[in-house]
């Protein structure tokens, strides 16, 4: 079956030709309800690219209607999300990390004949550790790298 590689879903970053999905023409309602928000954009002026956003075919169309205006910058709402999710996905690591060093422990055991000290409790005792102290971590609050 052939793969098909993976398409941007940022409309600018495609072709012009490029259909969109739905999903790439509420992203780009989203741009311009934030660029309202900020005061980029009449209320008309609005309207009339939230209008042509919604019935745009390809990714031309939707360049054209965000082209003059700033990705909105992510929130703290967003922001925290994604580094929820981070520290989620590192978890999800740790049980992988688990599972492989507890089936070669067992695997160990089993060829030895005898149940064996359970050495997998170490590397995973330090790495929950270090897991447990980046959640702890006073964060501090400005959300950038900006000085």
């Amino acid at each position: 079956m052939d793969q098909q590689p993976d398409q941007p879903t940022d409309p600018q970053e495609r072709l012009p030709e490029m259909r969109v999905s739905d999903r790439e023409r509420d992203a780009a309602v989203d741009i311009l309800a934030a660029a309202l928000a900020e005061g980029r954009l009449q209320p008309r002026e609005h309207a009339a690219r939230v209008e042509a956003a919604l019935s745009a075919r390809t990714a031309g169309e939707l360049a054209v209607l965000t082209a003059d205006l700033p990705a909105p910058v992510p929130g703290r709402e967003e922001r925290e999300r994604e580094e929820r999710a981070e520290w989620y996905a590192e978890w999800r690591h740790w049980l992988g990390g688990l599972l492989v060093m507890t089936v070669i422990w067992g695997v160990t055991c089993l060829s030895a004949g005898e149940l064996k000290f359970y050495w997998p409790v170490t590397p995973l005792a330090i790495w929950a550790a270090v897991l447990g102290a980046a959640a702890l971590r006073p964060r501090d609050g400005k959300g950038d790298d900006t000085a």
